[in-house]
């Protein structure tokens, strides 16, 4: 071999193992920038999630912001309602103590309207009582509901109903009313009567002064002219130390005020779509079992 052939060889060699050691860079090159691109893909993964969940969270704020205008919105206005409310409640305090104090020396009702309350009150003297000098009829409630319950018996729609015919008539149509009712302090104790919704004599008063409401709206006593209030225990007319003056007590009364209904109401019968409350029988003794 000559020295060319030589020369040649060995650069041919050299050549050789140069392009070995490039391949091996190129490949670690390779490597570090497919390293670097999945580190960017999983960064821009990352900061895409981070944007859509801050977007969440912008949304949650601005929702909760919403909602506490809302809220504040809703306080203001039941606090409206509430005042509204006590404000009626006001009215019917001052009504109610008006026709209590409503004593001169006759009826306070006109003759005809008196005479023809006078009468229904005789003929139903086992379930009505009339107070001619106030203008108040009082419906016993021992013998209008079952004990503990607010249904009106059978026998008290029937009087009610003809009640109704002398709310009705030209001598009263145009008389507000207003329907109380009242109990004994004794305390709500029945499981049953708990049960049915009467969770204590403020409830009980309520609900069978809505019952005795909604009879005579059944019967068109126009519901422009009611209002009805329960006031437990606490405007008794009679001791509460003895049965009869408990039983004397527990009362739903019907006051026709001395201040008439406003001209332009309408006379014309009037379908209630309410139903009395129901509660499940009780036992017999309504001073220990409510």
């Amino acid at each position: 071999m000559t020295r060319t052939s030589r020369f040649v060889g060995v650069a041919a060699l050299g050549l050789a193992l140069g392009g070995c050691v490039s391949q091996e860079k190129y490949n670690a090159l390779k490597l570090d920038r497919d390293g670097l691109a999945e580190q960017l893909g999983r960064s821009q993964t990352e900061a895409s999630s981070a944007r859509a969940e801050a977007e969440s969270y912008k949304n949650q704020l601005q929702s909760l912001a919403g909602s506490g205008n809302n809220m504040s919105g809703l306080v203001t206005n039941l606090q409206q309602q509430n005042a509204n409310l006590q404000a009626q409640l006001d009215a019917l305090n001052s009504k109610y103590a008006e026709a209590m104090n409503r004593v001169g020396t006759g009826p306070a009702l006109p003759a005809q309207l008196n005479n023809a309350l006078t009468d229904f009150a005789n003929q139903n003297s086992d379930l009505v009582d009339f107070d001619s000098a106030r203008g108040i009829v009082k419906f016993k409630s021992d013998v209008t509901f079952a004990t503990g319950s607010s249904e009106v018996t059978q026998k008290a729609k029937d009087v009610i109903q003809r009640f109704s015919q002398i709310l009705n008539s030209d001598a009263a149509a145009r008389y507000d009313l207003m329907v109380a009712g009242h109990t004994d302090n004794t305390r709500v104790a029945n499981p049953a009567t708990i049960q049915a919704g009467h969770k204590d004599n403020w409830y009980l008063s309520a609900h069978r002064a809505i019952s005795v409401n909604n009879v005579l709206m059944s019967h068109s006593v126009n519901p422009q002219r009611l209002a009805v209030v329960g006031y437990a225990d606490q405007r008794p007319i009679a001791s509460n130390g003895s049965e009869s003056g408990k039983a004397q007590n527990r009362r739903v009364e019907v006051l026709i005020l001395p201040t008439q209904a406003r001209s332009n109401l309408a006379a014309s019968p009037t379908k209630s779509s309410n139903k009395p409350q129901r509660s499940a029988d009780a036992p017999m003794n309504p001073a220990l079992n409510k």
